[in-house]
This record gives structure tokens, C-alpha cells and sequence, in this order.
């Protein structure tokens, strides 16, 4: 681990983001964790000593002003992992056009402006590592789900591409398919089983240990699914 390493975590909720930010502060890396409404933060930063940020991740002027303000009170992220994502459901027919292209933005869009500013800062200096958070949605559209495939095949194509044009500048790519449920705390659905659904803390891990693979052997994905999940 380089000396005085910073890790910005986008779209920052109570399960995976969470457990991402324990384990970066558990090995002495400043955390900055944005997120639209930071209120819901304040255990979190308290207990990992991060720094929350307010920020629509949809508005370019936002995300650019993000990175100023992380870069000033934290250093430039040595790592940037977009997490937010947004989902309609229902049938083609009747699903919102407005709520579809909010969640598109969100899920897909927001990925490619944290990226962007990332990859501004990390091609210049000529390192940095950027991880994606997809899902199953990502490999595979299911019915009545057609924004979700939307938002997470187009943040899967970015990944894809991004991989190709910056790992030979330095700079790692990574995108997770996320195969099953990542459990919450009080979580309810018990029916899966004991292993039914995905710890965060054990993603987290997966996530830590990818960012530190040796260049000479960068993946750019890695899928992860309960051991009882359906193929």
C-alpha cells in the first residue's frame, strides 16, 4: 500500500458502500463517500473517519466540483468505485419514459461522469484504479426489468471499453457482477438460506483484494454469486 492512499466511494448506502469504506479505513486509506443526501451518513463517517460529500452524480458541474473538493481536503482517490444505480419496474408498456431515463442517468450516465473526472486525474499522473458495481441485470435482461438491463449493460459496456483504452496507461479497470442479493442490515428475506444472499463485508474483501492484483495480471471482472444462486 502506497503511503497516504485515498478511496472515494460513490452512491454510498448502508450495505456494500458501507462495508467498502470499513475495509479501505481499516487499512489506513482516507475515505471520502458521496452520496445525494448525506444525512443518513453520519454514523458511518464517525465510525470510519471518512468524509461525506453531497452529490448528484447525474450533474456534470456536481461530480467536477467532487473531485475539487476531495482532492483539496483528501489528495486525488487512488481509487474511485461508482456504486449508485437506479431501477423502474414493470412491464414495457406501462413503465414511466421520465422514471426510465432518471434511472438510466443514474445507473449508467453518473457512472461515465465519476469516471471521466477520474480518469482526467489518473491518466495524468499515470495511476489509479476505477471499479464499477453492476449486476446479473448487466449479463442478462429479465422480464419487466428492461431499465435495469438498460442502465447496467451500458455501465458494463464502459467498463469494457475503459479497460481497453486505460490499462495501458496504468490505470485499473474493474467491473463486478454482482449475481445475487447483497443482504442489508435486517435484512428479511430469510427463505434463501443461511448463504442465500451476498455479504457485503465479504464483496468488500473481493473488491480490495482486486485493486491490489499485480499489473502484470489485471482482470478488468469478476463475477460473484452465493453458492446456492441458479446460473
Amino acid at each position: 500500500m502506497a503511503e497516504g492512499e485515498t478511496a472515494l466511494i460513490v452512491g454510498v448506502g448502508a450495505g456494500l458502500s458501507a462495508s467498502l469504506a470499513r475495509r479501505f479505513s481499516s487499512e489506513g486509506i482516507k475515505v471520502a463517500l458521496a452520496a445525494r443526501n448525506t444525512n443518513k451518513l453520519g454514523d458511518l463517517v464517525a465510525e470510519t473517519g471518512a468524509k461525506a460529500y453531497a452529490c448528484d452524480a447525474t450533474d456534470p458541474a456536481a461530480v467536477e466540483g467532487l473531485f475539487s473538493a476531495v482532492t483539496s481536503d483528501l489528495g486525488e482517490p487512488d481509487i474511485v468505485v461508482y456504486n449508485a444505480s437506479n431501477r423502474v419496474r414493470g412491464p414495457i408498456t406501462e413503465i414511466d419514459p421520465e422514471a426510465v431515463l432518471t434511472a438510466i442517468k443514474i445507473t449508467c450516465y453518473g457512472g461515465f461522469l465519476v469516471a471521466q473526472q477520474a480518469a482526467k486525474q489518473m491518466v495524468a499522473r499515470g495511476n489509479g484504479a476505477i471499479f464499477f458495481t453492476g449486476a446479473s441485470a448487466g449479463v442478462k435482461g429479465y422480464p419487466n426489468s428492461a431499465t435495469f438491463a438498460m442502465g447496467k449493460f451500458g455501465l458494463r459496456g464502459l467498463a469494457q471499453s475503459m479497460a481497453r483504452e486505460l490499462h495501458p496507461q496504468n490505470v485499473h479497470i474493474a467491473h463486478f457482477v454482482i449475481d445475487g442479493g447483497i443482504k442489508q442490515p435486517g435484512d428479511p428475506r430469510t427463505d434463501r438460506g443461511s448463504d442465500g444472499l451476498l455479504e457485503p463485508d465479504s464483496i468488500a474483501n473481493s473488491y480490495y483484494n482486486f485493486w491490489r492484483q499485480p499489473r502484470d495480471s489485471w482482470a478488468w471482472e469478476l463475477e460473484l454469486r452465493p453458492w446456492v444462486e441458479k446460473f
